[in-house]
This record gives C-alpha cells, sequence and structure tokens, in this order.
C-alpha cells in the first residue's frame, strides 16, 4: 500500500471532519460563551472528568490562557473543579449540572444534523460507516 497516499487521504479527510463539525455546530452556542469556550465545554463533555494541561494540551492554548477560560466557565456555573484524590495539587475538571445540560443540548441539535445527513444512506452504508468509525477510533485516533 501507497503510505504517502493514504496520508493525502487521511489529510484530506481530517479537513472534511473540521468543515463538517464547524457546519454542525456554528450556531449551537450562547452568546455569553465564547468560541474557544464551547470549544472547551465541548471537550470537557466528551472526555470527563479532565485536568488543566488535559484542555491545554487539546485546545493548543497556554496553561494560563486555559486557567483562565476554566475559570470564567466555572464563574458561569457551567464547569466546577474538585482536587483529584491521588494527587491534591491537579484538579479535575467537570460540567456542572447547568453546563451538561447546555451540552446536552448542543449534542442533541448536532444528533438532528447528523441524522439528515445520512438520511439517504442504507442499512448497509450505515453499518459501513459504524464500523469505518470503529476502525478509525481504535487505530488512528485512539489516545495513548
Amino acid at each position: 500500500m501507497d503510505q504517502t497516499a493514504l496520508f493525502q487521504k487521511f489529510v484530506a479527510f481530517t479537513t472534511a471532519v473540521h468543515q463538517v463539525k464547524h457546519e454542525m455546530t456554528k450556531d449551537l452556542k450562547p452568546d455569553d460563551i465564547t468560541p474557544v469556550q464551547y470549544s472547551i465545554l465541548e471537550y470537557v463533555a466528551v472526555q470527563q472528568p479532565v485536568t488543566l494541561s488535559d484542555i491545554s494540551d487539546c485546545q493548543h492554548m497556554s496553561m494560563p490562557n486555559t486557567s483562565r477560560e476554566i475559570r470564567k466557565l466555572t464563574e458561569k456555573g457551567l464547569l466546577e473543579k474538585s482536587a483529584v484524590a491521588e494527587d491534591q495539587r491537579k484538579q479535575s475538571i467537570r460540567l456542572t449540572q447547568e453546563g451538561q445540560a447546555m451540552m446536552d443540548e448542543a449534542f442533541s441539535r448536532i444528533e438532528e444534523r447528523f441524522r439528515k445527513r445520512i438520511l439517504g444512506a442504507s442499512e448497509e452504508d450505515l453499518k459501513m460507516i459504524e464500523q469505518a468509525l470503529d476502525v478509525l477510533q481504535s487505530k488512528v485516533f485512539h489516545t495513548q
């Protein structure tokens, strides 16, 4: 297999994923939440509990900037921090009930948009899509 050609397909695929994600989420965030804050909330919703360094690394933000955004989201009642049992210096970050409700609503609207995108897909197509997502998740997008 030509791994350069495979890589080029991967680059095109990830670019398309970013474009589709933008289309599916562009008008979901409340007006008092910045795009960066929404992105943090989305990450926390999927990965919680997380640490400040997890968020900083994933969002490509400096630790001070990440800390400031987490503080703002905590003040808005959307995130909460608690000490990690194994290391009291670390803080575990998760959504509050209000934050969870907001993200549940956002994901519900994203799901509606996803269902519209796959509307014409046959049962066989849907199974192939599911298998492709499983393979991508386990072989390409897994975390170390």
